[in-house]
């Protein structure tokens, strides 16, 4: 079985097999983005930003550059790291400028394309608009746009491709938001053993332990890690109890509603076994740290997502023997296709 998908501001038809692959429409100019038989629909219009060879290019380029930053060292890559699934493994908070420490675990970039919004508050509900985030952040990369474009704009190789990657070329505010969502449309990380067994490819099957653990994530797990995206997008209050040095109320902080006080989004647990350490403040290194918590941290307050409350208690009731067939089946998730795709690779 094929599917088909057709982008009328290219004149182009392009299909995708069951196994998601990654095709090059013309060497020169068309990419397509993948689209794995398993996943739900692609939310990124992109009809209005089609994936070139150029425009790819060149947003990779922005995407590694310090250039982006206030010292001029500072790169998106820098925090987002493509062997961690382009995450900061490691460091509970993104570090930036003058070494200056963020609030907030550094979250993957892996299928971006395929949510609507952004950030562990939803901040932004554009990919475009995306990288001014941390761009504009005091602790991270500590710049402005006016100065980024204006550096760019001094750069002779920086005009060129700009030129060659937009039909309305020109380094502008725009095109450059384009560019790096181009690149991050494209990280779509797909091909894991677990995705592998659900579509039937090479013969791939599970262990007894992996698939037990499959058993307990869809009957414990899913509802809110939903879907192959593994996350359904949505803000909730998991329990944590709040950093009293931070004291962020997460989703609240963009929405200005008291009843959304801590909660934050959903993280996909695609490649979770490379990405410690866990939460949007990264207190726990490792995923039976998770798996403890939420089988006896979890903590009450007036938004703590009902489903972790019951008549038998708050939280979600776990054995030993559960964790650890929930990590097994977790390990399932890491994509080594994606992590080492030379694609996405620092030049």
């Amino acid at each position: 079985m094929k599917y088909i998908f057709w982008i009328p501001l290219l004149f182009a038809m392009v299909s995708c097999s069951d196994k998601g692959e990654y095709i090059e429409l013309n060497q020169d100019e068309k990419l397509l983005v993948t689209l794995p038989s398993n996943f739900p629909p692609i939310v990124y219009d992109v009809n209005k930003n089609p994936p070139t060879k150029f425009g790819f290019s060149l947003g990779k380029k922005l995407f590694y550059d310090g250039k982006l930053s206030a010292n001029g060292f500072i790169s998106c890559g820098f925090c987002h790291e493509q062997r961690f699934s382009f995450t900061h493994h490691g460091h509970q908070f993104s570090h930036g400028i003058d070494d200056m420490e963020g609030t907030r675990n550094t979250p993957s970039l892996a299928n971006m394309a395929f949510f609507s919004e952004y950030a562990w508050d939803g901040a932004t509900n554009h990919l475009d608009l995306f990288p001014i985030i941390p761009i504009t952040s005091e602790v991270e990369m500590g710049e402005t746009m006016t100065n980024v474009l204006q550096k760019l704009k001094d750069d002779t190789e920086y005009q060129k491709e700009f030129n060659a990657a937009f039909e309305e070329g020109g380094v502008n505010h725009e095109n450059f938001l384009k560019a790096l969502s181009q690149f991050m449309v494209m990280m779509v990380s797909y091909n894991s053993k677990y995705d592998k067994y659900v579509r039937g490819e090479d013969d791939v099957s599970l262990s007894e332990h992996e698939l037990q653990g499959l058993y307990i994530f869809k009957e414990k797990c899913a509802s809110c890690h939903a879907t192959d995206l593994f996350s359904d997008g949505s803000f909730r209050n998991n329990g944590l109890s709040p950093n009293p040095r931070l004291n962020d109320l997460g989703r609240a902080e963009v929405s200005g509603n008291v009843n959304d006080n801590y909660k934050f989004k959903v993280p996909s647990l695609r490649n979770v076994a490379l990405t410690a350490p866990y939460m949007h403040d990264g207190r726990f290194g490792s995923l039976k740290s998770v798996l403890n918590f939420y089988r006896n941290g979890v903590q009450d307050s007036p938004t703590l997502d009902p489903l972790l409350k019951s008549e038998k208690g708050l939280g979600i009731a776990l054995t030993e023997n559960e964790e650890l067939s929930l990590i097994s089946f977790l390990e399932t998730l890491t994509d080594e296709q994606f992590i080492n795709d030379e694609r996405f690779t620092e030049y």
